[in-house]
């Protein structure tokens, strides 16, 4: 198996004290690539609920902080790496559907990548039958992580 190049463009522009590490992010983007991509540069941003809120706003004309948003690349065809294009993580959303869900906090956070990184390869819960599609694969990678449904 080919060993891929993964690079993480990590953005911390929150307060909260319980992000996980580079490598445990690293891990996760991995677990969630549908491809084999010999060299990858992802970009991960972390935020508070004010910047949440403003591009949910912006962009999904919904006027809240949400727990994760997926930004696909236009065109990265000139680049000589591949970059499916930007997450954005609020960490006090993840924090408190953790907590609401009764979720281990590494979970929740490892479902948030996951679930983010499958939108950038275009996966999608617009309609049922695509819910289901994405959904069983979410399972599956979490599993593979070592975590539970986290349905």
């Amino acid at each position: 198996m080919k060993k891929n190049s993964i690079t993480i463009d990590l953005q911390n522009e929150s307060n909260s004290s319980s992000i996980p590490d580079i490598q445990l992010i690293t891990h996760w983007v991995s677990a969630a690539l549908t491809a084999d991509y010999s060299v990858l540069e992802q970009t991960i941003r972390i935020v508070d609920e004010s910047e949440s809120q403003q591009l949910n706003k912006s962009y999904r004309a919904q006027d809240k902080p949400t727990n994760v948003l997926s930004f696909p690349a236009d065109d990265s065809s000139y680049l000589d790496y591949v970059h499916l294009g930007d997450l954005v993580i609020c960490a006090p959303i993840v924090e408190q559907e953790a907590q609401q869900q009764q979720k281990p906090l590494v979970a929740h956070w490892a479902h948030m990548v996951v679930h983010g990184m499958l939108h950038l390869q275009g996966f999608d819960h617009i309609d049922d039958e695509d819910a289901q599609k994405m959904e069983a694969l979410e399972i599956e990678i979490l599993a593979g992580l070592g975590h539970t449904n986290p349905y």
